[in-house]
């Protein structure tokens, strides 16, 4: 049998859908319930998977941003998500710049890459941020001139994915696109894989250039053997479901970014937040491997390889792209580069806490006199102290001052886009810096570490135990990673023992841990105490 509505339930049907759209008209209604709110404050929950576009629906069905108008914008987002504003004035993604607990230099400044950071790369932002700003999240005015004015914050740029990527500098000086049509405020979502990578694969000028493990195919990937998590067709997660936000701030950076977003609850992404089971004796199936979970991370097993897209290896900024020098006959460009791909990592053993170059600092300070490197970032620990860490690592070729060792941040506008002379750039920085035009400068090399976490392959292309205890080749363990002998072993060795027949590592280590339950310290200068053996 069919019923059907009384003509008064029609009438009132009818005026709950135009009250509806009216209010959707204003884009009134909450994304978290799917209802019609009276101007409220809901914000927008992260998308866990998915590289492509989110659902721009209630859960009515309706379009919260049908009506919107691009002429409008921002205070169109505003009306409804005032709090969404204020959370992203207070990040890091806004800020660029925070408290820095986590590095052993200054860790009581603010610190981050809008002011006083120092790298390896554009080296500082001083003097160019027309170039470094074009992937801040605000709508063209530093942040250090907008602090607290929640319109120049960009929305679309994470929650348009077609906005982010035509996303440029305006001629006016704001950030946007050339022809916006209506359309870029109506079909809004949820932040995926693409909206993040279009800045972050992309930091350094150009793709894959600067983390090396992260690159814009991580968007479409669909090979578990690229990123076993983030492919289209295994896991599929989006950045935030390691990467979780909470009023616009998340958690996760690498050892060479300072600044910690949400202090409350750190700077770690972990592993063990899905992979619980793994941190125990017993989460594999071989014990060897549960032997070394409380010294080595999950990133150095199952990271065996970096750069699957070719990544920034050196820069020179004394020459240019194609190698001719940047004297005044120059013409801007970009500095001359090195790329490499399926590079094996550099490993360190790391505590988590990290010594990064600050604008002004002695770069002496870190000099290591063994390879003549200035650093710019280094990762903190030891083989008594942290857990072992695989890392990008790269060198540059750039100025510093003679008479104090301070690292110029050369004016990479100038270079890049004005002249291309690496001479008036550096003169500029000098100048920028407080120093004289004349101050003798002379290139060094400097060198970064960076933490890499991403391009993670799936069990069956975890290490085995040969590739890091059958040879050098991809790790020196008894050499600069701390597993050498106190002593000689021919003098070591006697006194426990008389002569004894030479064997192979692997039986003497044996028969040392496995079967008389010795600990480290009886032949090496650490010990390992969480494996409960005898001192």
């Amino acid at each position: 049998m069919i019923h059907r509505k009384s003509p008064k339930a029609k009438r009132s049907a009818l005026l709950i859908l135009l009250l509806g759209l009216a209010l959707n008209g204003l884009g009134c209604v909450s994304e978290d319930a799917g209802t019609v709110s009276s101007g409220g404050d809901s914000t927008i929950a992260p998308q866990l998977t998915g590289a492509t576009a989110g659902s721009t629906l209630s859960s009515d069905g309706l379009n919260p941003h049908a009506n919107l108008k691009y002429a409008e914008y921002p205070a169109n987002c505003l009306a409804c998500h005032p709090s969404a504003g204020r959370e992203m004035l207070e990040s890091n993604h806004y800020r660029w710049a925070g408290a820095a607990p986590d590095m052993v230099n200054a860790p009581h400044q603010l610190q981050g890459k809008l002011t006083n950071a120092v790298n390896s790369y554009c080296i500082n932002i001083l003097g160019n941020w027309p170039m470094c700003g074009a992937c801040h999240v605000g709508r063209g005015a530093s942040p250090d001139v907008a602090a607290n004015d929640p319109t120049n914050v960009d929305c679309l740029v994470c929650h348009n994915p077609d906005y982010g990527q035509r996303r440029t500098r305006l001629p006016n000086g704001s950030m946007g696109v050339a022809d916006p049509t209506d359309s870029l405020v109506r079909a809004i979502q949820r932040p995926s894989r693409a909206s993040c990578l279009a800045c972050h694969a992309k930091a350094g000028g150009g793709d894959a250039v600067k983390r090396g493990d992260l690159s814009l195919a991580v968007a479409n990937n669909t090979d578990r053997n690229f990123d076993v998590h983030m492919n289209g067709a295994g896991a599929n997660l989006n950045c935030q479901a390691c990467h979780v936000f909470e009023a616009h701030k998340t958690i996760g950076k690498g050892s060479d970014l300072r600044a910690t977003d949400d202090l409350a609850r750190g700077s770690e992404v972990s592993c063990l937040t899905c992979h619980a089971d793994k941190a125990s004796r017993e989460g594999h199936d071989t014990q060897k491997i549960n032997d070394h979970v409380a010294r080595v991370a999950c990133q150095t097993c199952h990271v065996p390889i970096y750069a699957k897209v070719a990544t920034e290896t050196h820069r020179d900024w004394r020459r240019h792209a194609d190698g001719s020098v940047a004297n005044s006959s120059a013409k801007p460009g970009h500095p001359y580069t090195e790329k490499l791909a399926n590079l094996i990592p550099d490993y360190r053993f790391w505590n988590r806490k990290s010594d990064n170059a600050l604008l002004g600092d002695d770069a002496s300070r870190t000099y290591n006199a063994s390879i003549e490197t200035w650093s710019t970032s280094r990762p903190m620990g030891n083989v008594s102290d942290g857990k072992l860490y695989p890392f990008k690592y790269k060198t540059a070729v750039q100025p510093k001052t003679v008479a104090d060792d301070r690292l110029i941040a050369l004016n990479t506008y100038e270079y890049l886009k004005a002249t291309g002379d690496v001479g008036a750039s550096t003169q500029q920085g000098l100048q920028a810096m407080g120093y004289s035009a004349a101050e003798p400068y002379e290139w060094v090399t400097t060198d970064t570490y960076q933490l890499l976490n991403h391009g993670v392959a799936p069990a069956s292309g975890a290490l085995s135990c040969k590739e890091c205890h059958g040879s050098t080749t991809r790790m020196d363990l008894k050499g600069e990673l701390g597993y050498q002998l106190k002593q000689a072993a021919n003098t070591l060795c006697v006194q426990c023992h008389g002569r004894k027949e030479s064997k192979p590592f692997e039986v003497i280590h044996a028969k040392h841990v496995k079967d008389k339950k010795y600990d480290c310290s009886r032949c090496h200068t650490f010990s390992r105490p969480e494996r409960r053996l005898n001192s």
